[in-house]
């Protein structure tokens, strides 16, 4: 009976050791070093020489917690019997009688009443337990399995136990039993704090719905997916509260001010002004999110990047449509590149949230890229320039567990997108017919984009940022209206936007970031650049790269940014001369 007993406090984590001493020897230890010494039985002293055990500590409160962690060692490793039975201190030495007994085994764990869904997801086989020692961490983590997955499954209250325990010889033999209890499913979703978020909305994006089976790890999930989207803060984690068989999911979010009207004023040298006077480049956007607590959001975007360049980019999102998880995308490029070309691009998208798998998207697009009339004609007869009518169906996979969506910290976001489509070229007016005879004016068309971004804690106020993004297009005929553009801001930073025209590219950022506050910081940066373009007549590429600093930090008015940049490639030097500003207002309300 007495090893019964013993089995039964191992499992339960109470191992307690016996401290007690001969009060007639006993003496205060002083604060010097102390010798540490075990008295054991011949057999056991065998055992405890495979223990790394120290024998001179600091002082006896540290001698002690060495003669406790080594019996929790030894009870660990199967010697579940394992005991400091008495000790005693004498000069500067700590004397400890010692007891470690032989291992337990298991002779046998039967399967008691666990289905077969347990079974396999627990991973428990009878086998693996017979003949093998006895170890509690070990069946703890069998019943940490049992119990995960039986909360994922409507059980929250399931229990897990030895039964018909039987020790013979030090080999235990029991059946394993689980009871699940009732099953648990969902009431409904609460918002508390001053969000005017929906739980309406809150329920369908987070797939909480009532009757569903309670999952402990949806529950956990929800908090990523909640920390994506920009127009709320959760201020704690969230609460269930169970009534009877049912569960209530209590979240605590606040609004944020993630509706957005600012400006960017932009002074970069004009190359086609002799006197050397600075142009003006801008940018508006305008965002409306979480709409009347729907989570729907609408954004409109114009910049100016150049004399006669102009971009006009339009954004709307329907979560939940029809009732569902999906959320419904529509989007709107407008690029007019001075007076060669201008591209239309209209975008359809369905997405679906997944609860431990991010984000994947299908999406069908339409380019419609027409040559301005005063474009060269030699560009034409060389295929650098040519209009052209794509059409191109894709798949996207978003993976996002930054801590915050404007200030992360920590977290990574993966996002990965492969399209392939149809690119036909349409005969100009300004080439005789017989040019395209020898043409393939129907081609497939395949494109690759790949965005990778970590951010890593440095300290309690600075994070530091490693970020790879990257596209390749793959084509027969590759056109200079086809072609990527990077180069400024938002992807190579000491360059104009929109500098290099690009069929495949890829830039890698490594960036520092000392925070003031919980929305300002200072930034230091480094960007590394490579791109291809692979032009009928011309290819050519270069490693570009960027470097400086900035400062972003809140107003009354609003966030004020101002970034300083100075970059080198093959077209422009590493000079202060060439250097980049940009500043401005972002105002949220």
């Amino acid at each position: 009976m007495y090893k019964i007993a013993a089995l039964f406090l191992i499992l339960l984590w109470r191992l307690p050791l016996a401290q007690a001493q001969d009060k007639a020897q006993a003496v205060d230890i002083t604060p010097t070093a102390v010798a540490l010494r075990f008295y054991t039985s011949e057999e056991d002293k065998e055992t405890l020489r495979r223990y790394n055990t120290r024998t001179s500590l600091p002082g006896a409160p540290e001698a002690r917690k060495e003669v406790q962690a080594l019996v929790y060692r030894l009870q660990q490793d199967a010697y579940l019997l394992a005991s400091a039975d008495s000790s005693f201190s004498r000069n500067d030495t700590l004397h400890v009688k010692l007891h470690i007994g032989q291992p337990f085994a298991w002779a046998k764990l039967r399967n008691g009443n666990m289905s077969e869904g347990v079974l396999v997801e627990s991973g428990f086989r009878e086998k693996f337990y017979q003949g093998t020692a006895f170890k509690p961490a070990e069946y703890v983590k069998l019943q940490q399995r049992i119990l995960a997955y039986a909360e994922r499954n409507g059980y929250p209250f399931a229990s897990v136990w030895l039964d018909s325990i039987t020790i013979k010889d030090n080999k235990i033999e029991a059946a394993l039993m689980v009871e699940k209890a009732f099953v648990v499913t969902y009431d409904s979703v609460q918002v508390m704090g001053g969000s005017k978020t929906k739980p309406k909305f809150l329920m369908r994006y987070l797939q909480l719905y009532p009757g569903q089976l309670y999952n402990q790890d949806q529950i956990a999930a929800s908090q990523r997916m909640l920390s994506a989207l920009p127009y709320i803060k959760a201020t704690r984690p969230p609460q269930v509260r169970f009534a009877r068989d049912k569960a209530r999911v209590y979240y605590f979010l606040e609004d944020r001010q993630a509706n957005q009207l600012d400006g960017v004023v932009g002074f970069l040298p004009d190359p086609t002004r002799p006197d050397k006077k600075l142009l003006i480049t801008g940018e508006a956007n305008l965002n409306i999110r979480n709409i009347k607590g729907t989570g729907k959001s609408i954004g409109l975007q114009w910049r100016r990047v150049n004399r006669g360049s102009v971009i006009l980019n339009g954004e709307y999102l329907h979560p939940n449509l029809f009732g569902t998880p999906f959320e419904l995308g529509a989007r709107f490029n407008l690029l007019k590149q001075d007076s060669s070309f201008i591209t239309v691009q209209p975008r359809l998208q369905l997405s679906y949230y997944t609860l431990k798998y991010g984000k994947v998207s299908v999406y069908s697009e339409w380019r419609n890229s027409r040559v301005l009339s005063a474009a060269n004609l030699q560009q034409l007869k060389n295929l650098s320039l040519a209009d052209a009518r794509t059409n191109t169906y894709g798949l996207t996979y978003l993976w996002n567990n930054l801590d915050d969506f404007y200030y992360p910290r920590k977290g990574r976001l993966v996002e990965l997108q492969l399209a392939a489509g149809t690119k036909k070229l349409l005969r100009s007016a300004e080439l005789e017919r017989s040019f395209y005879d020898t043409l393939d004016l129907t081609t497939t068309q395949l494109s690759l984009s790949l965005r990778l971004e970590n951010f890593m804690r440095l300290g309690k106020n600075s994070a530091l940022l490693t970020r790879v993004r990257g596209e390749a297009l793959f084509n027969d005929q590759i056109l200079l209206n086809d072609m990527y553009r990077i180069g400024g801001l938002t992807s190579l930073r000491g360059f104009d936007d929109y500098f290099f025209y690009a069929s495949s590219f890829a830039v890698g950022t490594l960036e520092y970031r000392l925070f003031t506050a919980e929305d300002s910081y200072v930034l230091l940066f480094y960007d590394q650049g490579y791109y291809r373009s692979d032009l009928e007549e011309v290819n050519t590429q270069d490693f570009p790269l960027g470097l400086g600093g900035g400062i972003s930090f809140s107003t009354g008015a609003g966030i004020f940014q101002l970034i300083y940049s100075v970059g080198r490639s093959e077209q422009q030097p590493l000079s202060l001369k060439y250097s980049k500003i940009h500043f401005g207002i972002t105002s949220k309300f």
